[in-house]
Order: C-alpha cells, then structure tokens, then sequence
C-alpha cells in the first residue's frame, strides 16, 4: 500500500471550500447532503497539512543537529585542552628551603626575587620535614642547604614535566648564590614507567569506562537505567573494567607491579563506579544529551586539573580548586600514589571518589523520589537509537545488551592497549643522528664508541664533515639532530637540534648528549634551528589542533546517520558536508587563533587543509558507518586516534614508540594532519603537499568504498526499530501488574464492588515470543518508528488524524496515549 505525499499548505487552501468563491465549482445539487463531507475533508487536508509542517520542521531541526552537536563537542574539548595546555606557566609551585637561619631566610629572598610568581617559598625546620613534604606532594621541590654545598630535592614520580620546570626555575638561584649544587628524585620512576604516563592513561581508561556506557544507554535501552537495575550493573562493569586494567597493564604491558595488584583493582574498581554514579544523576537531569555535560565535567575540566599531563601549578588558578573534588585528579592522584609513592597520600583521594559514588547515589535517588511523587505516571522515555549496529532493532534483549558493552569495552581496551602500549615508555629507536667530525675516521671512531656504550638501536647514526649540510638536514627534519665533535678551534660539544620539529625528540637528544659530553668533562652547545614559541612551549597545539580536524571529520557522519539517517545518501551526505567541512575547520582555526592565541597567524592555510582534512575524515568514517552502523566509532577512532596519535609524530616523537607505529607515520590521517599543521605553523608550508595528498587518497579511496557498499547493500534512510511495540506492550503490562501489587499490599482485601475495581487493574501478563516477525505488514499498521525527512513522503500516520501513533488501537492500548514511544519510569 503506498501512501500518497503530503500536500502543500497551498493545495490544501484550493482545496478548502471555505476559502472563499470561486475556489471550488460548488454545483447546487446536493449541497446540503456534501457539507459534511466537505467539512470531513477539510480536516483531513488541514491536518495533512499540518504533519507536513511538522515533519518539515523536524527534518530541518535534525539536519541542524548534524552541525551543532560536532560543534559542542569539539568546540569544548579543543579549547578546553588547548586553553590551558599550550602556554604552561608556573604560578605559586610550592617550594620548601631549610638550612641555617640566615642562609634559609637568604635563599628563601632569593627565590621569590628571581620568580616572584613563579614559586610559593616557605622554610622549614630540617631537612627530614622538607624531604618528607616533597615525598608527600605538598611541595614541588626542597631545597636543603649545608654550608656552602645546597641539595635539591624533587619526586619524578610526581609529575616529570614539575620536577623539570621547577629544577629549572631554582638552579639559576643557586648557582647565582655562588653553591656547590647536588640534586636528588627521592621518587624516581620505574624503569618500565619512565614518563610516568602509566597513570595518565590508565586514570584515562577509566573515566572513559564510567561514562562511555551512558552515551548510547539512555537512547537505545532506556529500560536498564532504572534504579534497582542500574546499581548492580555498574557495579559489575566497574569489576570487568579493573579486571582488564590490571590484566593489559600488568600481566602484558608490566606497567603495573604484581606487588600493587590489590590497589590497583580496587582504585580502578571505584573509579569507574564513582564516575558511573555521577554521570547516572547527570543522565537523569540532562536524558540522552548527559553526555556533553559528563564529558564537559569528567573530562575537558578534569584533565587539566588532573595534575598528570601538565603540573596543575602551571594551570589557571581555577583548576587547583578543581582538583581537589572532581573523580580524574582522584583517580589520577590515587593510581600516582600506588605506582610511584608506595600508596603514601592515597586514602584522601580515595575518600573524594567514595563521598562522589554515594553523593551520586543519593542525587539520583532522590530526584526518583521527587519526580515520582510529583508525577507518579511520567512522561515516557524515547528509544531514539533502535540498534548500534545500524540494522533492525534486535528482536533479543540479549544481542542488544551484548552491543552495549562492546562498544565501551572495545575503546577502554584500545586505550590501553594502543595508548598504554606505545606512548607509556618513549626512548630513542632509530633516531636518526648526524656525527659532524673534523674528519669521517673521527666521526666514525666516535660513533662506534657510542654505539658500545649506548647500544646500536637507540640512535641510526651517519658519519660527515660538513656541518652546514648537517645543520639544513635538521631544518627539513630529515635529521632529528646533529653531534658536532669538539675541535681545537671549538672544545666543546655542539648539538644541532629542531625544538618545532618536535619537542620529545629535542628533549631527549638534549639530555643524553649533554651526559655524553659531561663524561668528557665538556659543555654542551646548542644550537637550536627552531625553537617553539612561548605560545607553544611543549608544542602541543600542532596535536590538539589535528585532533579537532579528526574529532569533527568522523562526527558528522556518525550524527548525521543517527540523527536524521534522511541525510545518509551521497546525494545529500557529500553536499551536507561540503557545507560541513569549512564551517568546522573555521571553529578550529578561530579556537587555535583568537580564541586561546595558541597559533599566531596562518589562519588562511590552517582553514584550507582543515576543509580537505575534515571532509576526507568524513568519507573515510561513513565506510564503517555504512556496514556496521553507530560501532563504526570502534574501528574509526581506533584507527584515526587510538593509532593515529602514536604515530603521529605530535606528542611523542615517532622515533620513540614501537617501530611498527613508526611505520604507520608515512600512511594514517592523523599524522599527515597533524605534519600539515606543523609545516604551517613553523616550516613555511615546506612538506603541506605531500601530506595533504596523504589526506586525498583516504579520502577518494573511502568515497569509492562507499559507491561499491551502496550498490551491493541497501542504503537505509530511516530508523527500523523492529518490535519495539511489544517491548513496550510488556513494560507496560509488567508495571501494572506492579502497581496492582503494590495497591493490593497498601490495604485489606475487601469482597465487592471495590475489590472489582482493584482486579480491573492487574493485566494478565501474556507471554510474548520476541523473535516472530511483527503480525501486520500493511504500511497503515507498525513497521518502523518514523524519522525526520520521512514525513515529507509518507504521512500514512498523520493521514489518519492528529494521534501520530501508526500501531493500530485496541482495548489494552486505551491507557496510553503513544504506546509505539512509551518506556516505564525510571523511578
């Protein structure tokens, strides 16, 4: 049966016989017996009209969807985490002096001169007490002074980015108050965690864990968020994810030790439950739309403030306050304190997760409470997302829970995995290294010598003496540096380094030749070809700034299809985001620019290759979108960031991680995003070309992949979700017969009229076999729950009148008004 489209509002006026003469041939005869047809079909037209409206209204707000909500996201995340990271500055780093009255209240003078706002400088009565507080992360640094001779103490383990910039802020001081300096790590890292970003990315995983399942679990299976059910789940799921933790961070990356195997399950334990118990009650207020908050209050404000990635004292002020009360840092500070501190200052920080899990709780359960006596029959919950996968609404609970906890599961293990796996250890290999000597036997002498000392994988070196042509190597990056041997015209040791080409590299060339030279009892000279600005100290805006072009790229595509799945077909998908892709590369560039001042200019180029990079990212998403629907998230994020970012050459340099993610440098997106910016930014556009070529192929060679899937399997542009009705219909059932219960416990059975009257509540519950076919095929009756852009073609519902609902009604439908949306209380 195929359902006429929807007429227009004008057709429906010539239509309308009341529209005035002339408008219709209205015939005398019989005009008395027409006029209630007449009046019959004017209704029918006014309210066709109508549901025209209204679906076109729907069409357009879902469409608007598509933009806004890749717009939040990336808009807080992207500025959030660029705001506050690309510009670190110390402000009031704690700092304990001790010594000798007068020496102690000296130094203490001259610290707060050198860096008035710098350091916090506060002397103490011994050297135990300034130990002690440093070990407890009360202070950054102590320094302990004996005569002429002045110890500084700091702990890697809290933090390697604080003790470097805190060393760095006090050895000037002292060396300017002329004393015989010595420094100590009374925390030092383990040799298996020797950037101390074992914490960092097991803290990620596990926020990621708590909140991950709320995103699709409000839209697709409203029915588990009920009080009773969800507390046990939760708790379950938080065993599974510690279970995981320590299995990939222990027994296969051997980040953790055996000996902490009980702290960390219990940390990890509580840490997904207190996250989960939050973003519950955020869930509860907020619906489907939760997420943004949870992510916008776990993640954008928790990051910074976790004290991990960057020292929260070179954070704004705000974020000190922060980190005393939101679950990351908790959990951050917790895993930092167990791993690094032998569980030395846990217990507080394990307090903030309990207090967050119960304050949770109790939120949530008293917004039940209240909104149950306020309405005890409430507004129905909506399944807006009929299935994961992208297909028919499974007609199992059982599949439909089992795609649940695939989602989450598989991106926590790939966090771990990936993240954990090739960034948690970053040391040289393969670096390649120019040796410049006066001559090549020189040059060759001294790369054996280090070789033997340092070992042949660490470093690829080559042999010159030219040490101009060595200097333009480093300068194109082909290069990470250059060692030029001492002379008699030079004594010294010269490094030739590119801090812009990427900043791990330079950092660690620069602290093992330095040792090198200091072996021979020589300085170290650098000669810096491209030093990063203080905009960009740590030069991560390069990451963060391809990060947004990622993020914005697989968004609209995975909104787009769940959203308004209308839009889905290339003849609106491309044109949808060819309007797209300019006006998120824009958001981008205005965040990196005049937002958060981390890029100074090239706003023209960084908008240009973000419209290649966005719509690209778009085409090669809506490949696995297209076959396994909204889980194309899984394969499209593990391969864009969860690989992409090691291999990227942005945070850690890509002769620093495993030689198989080195490989992948020349070929993934992510990487030629982020080499794109980075040419920008600090290289004249030198090598934007090649790697925006990179970008075309990923994204010609998706859109053919799209043409292929979509004349082999049909495209789908609406929702199906199956039977859903009879899930209802048995939710429904299932309450009545509860609140008859209940009705019947609250008083004494009583013979009657009265009894009559409670029995006429309780509704036999008939058993209903989930795996038969829906009953009814004819269009008239339920085949699928309708979809924006639908409405404009097929109104079979409206035509029927007002009432939307396209189940037919019967007598145990009487006590709903839309059963096909109708889910139970969460209460």
């Amino acid at each position: 049966m195929t359902t006429p489209p929807p007429r227009t509002r004008r057709e429906a006026r010539e239509l309308d016989p009341h529209d005035g003469p002339g408008v219709h041939d209205h015939d005398a005869r019989g005009a008395e017996q027409n006029t209630d047809t007449d009046s019959d079909t004017t209704d029918g037209v006014d309210s066709e009209a109508a549901a025209a409206k209204r679906a076109k209204a729907e069409l357009i707000g879902r469409t608007v969807a598509i933009f806004i909500m890749p717009l939040i996201m990336v808009g807080m995340m992207i500025t959030g985490y660029l705001g506050t990271m690309h510009s670190p500055q110390a402000n009031d780093m704690p700092v304990v002096v001790t010594g000798s009255e007068s020496k102690a209240a000296d130094m203490k003078y001259a610290l707060n001169g050198s860096e008035p706002d710098a350091l916090d400088v506060e002397t103490v009565d011994d050297a135990h007490t300034a130990r002690e507080k440093v070990y407890d992360r009360e202070a950054s640094a102590a320094v302990v002074i004996k005569g002429n001779k002045a110890t500084l103490y700091t702990a890697g383990g809290a933090g390697v980015q604080q003790a470097t910039t805190v060393t760095g802020l006090i050895m000037p001081a002292l060396q300017e108050e002329g004393f015989d300096i010595s420094t100590e790590d009374i925390a030092p890292l383990p040799d298996n965690d020797p950037s101390g970003l074992g914490a960092m990315f097991l803290m990620t995983a596990i926020v990621m864990a708590g909140y991950l399942p709320f995103s699709v679990l409000r839209s697709n299976s409203p029915e588990l968020l009920k009080f009773k059910r969800i507390v046990p789940i939760v708790g379950a799921w938080a065993a599974v994810i510690a279970g995981l933790v320590w299995t990939v961070a222990c027994l296969i990356l051997d980040i953790v030790d055996i000996k902490d195997t009980v702290a960390v399950l219990g940390v990890a334990w509580l840490g997904v439950f207190a996250i989960s118990c939050v973003q519950l009650f955020i869930t509860r207020i907020f619906g489907a739309m939760g997420v943004l908050f949870g992510i916008l209050f776990l993640m954008v404000l928790g990051m910074p403030s976790s004290n991990l990635s960057m020292p929260v004292y070179t954070m704004p002020a705000f974020y000190r306050f922060t980190h005393e009360f939101l679950p990351m840092p908790a959990i951050g500070e917790s895993l930092r304190s167990v791993l690094y501190f032998d569980g030395a200052g846990v217990t507080g920080h394990l307090l903030v997760l309990a207090v967050g899990a119960v304050a949770g709780l109790l939120a949530t359960k008293a917004y039940d409470f209240i909104s149950h006596r306020r309405n005890p029959d409430p507004k129905p919950l909506t399944v807006n997302i009929p299935s994961l996968h992208g297909g028919r609404r499974p007609d199992s609970r059982v599949w439909r829970y089992i795609s649940l906890i695939v989602f989450p599961l598989a991106m926590v293990t790939m966090m771990l995995s990936f993240m954990l796996g090739t960034m948690g250890s970053p040391t040289p290999k393969d670096m390649p290294v120019t040796v410049v000597g006066s001559s090549t036997e020189q040059a060759k002498e001294t790369i054996a010598d280090l070789e033997k000392s340092m070992g042949d994988d660490m470093f690829d070196f080559t042999a010159t003496t030219d040490k101009e042509e060595a200097r333009a190597q480093v300068k194109d990056r082909d290069e990470v540096a250059a060692l030029v041997l001492p002379t008699k015209k030079n004594p010294d040791f010269g490094l030739i380094a590119n801090e812009a080409a990427n900043n791990s590299a330079y950092q660690a060339v620069n602290r093992i030749f330095d040792q090198v030279a200091s072996a021979q009892d020589m300085d170290l000279k650098v000669d810096n070809v491209k030093a990063l600005p203080d905009r960009d100290k740590n030069g991560v805006t390069v990451m963060y700034v391809a990060m947004g072009w990622i993020m914005s790229g697989f968004m609209v595509v995975i909104v787009g299809a769940n959203a308004n799945p209308w839009s889905r077909p290339l003849k609106r998908m491309v044109p949808l985001t060819a309007l797209y892709a300019p006006f998120m590369s824009l958001v981008v560039a205005l965040i990196a620019g005049p937002i958060t001042g981390a890029v100074d200019g090239h706003f023209a180029q960084l908008w240009g290759a973000g419209i290649i990079a966005v719509f690209c990212i778009a085409m090669f998403a809506m490949v696995f979108e297209r076959l396994i629907g909204m889980l194309a998230i899984i394969p499209v994020i593990g391969t864009l960031m969860f690989a992409g970012m090691p291999a990227s050459n942005g945070a850690i340099s890509e002769y620093m991680i495993p030689s198989f993610f080195a490989t992948l440098h020349d070929f993934l997106p992510m990487a030629a995003a982020v080499e794109t910016i980075r040419s920008i930014i600090y290289f004249d556009s030198d090598v934007v070309t090649e790697h925006m070529q990179v970008l075309g192929l990923w994204g010609l060679i998706s859109l053919a992949l799209v043409f292929l899937i979509d004349s082999i399997k049909p495209l789908r542009t609406e929702h199906d979700f199956g039977n859903l009705h009879l899930e209802h219909e048995r939710e429904r059932k299932k309450q009545a017969r509860q609140q008859a219960r209940s009705l019947e416990g609250s008083r004494p059975a009583r013979t009657g009229q009265s009894g009559q009257t409670v029995q006429s509540t309780i509704v036999e519950d008939e058993p209903i076999d989930f795996t038969a076919p829906t009953p009814s095929t004819d269009s008239s009756e339920y085949t699928a729950a309708p979809t924006a852009g639908d409405g404009l073609k097929h109104q079979s519902a409206e035509a029927a009148g007002e009432n939307p609902d396209p189940v037919p009604r019967t007598a145990t439908d009487s006590e709903s008004v839309d059963h096909r949306e109708w889910i139970p209380s969460t209460v």
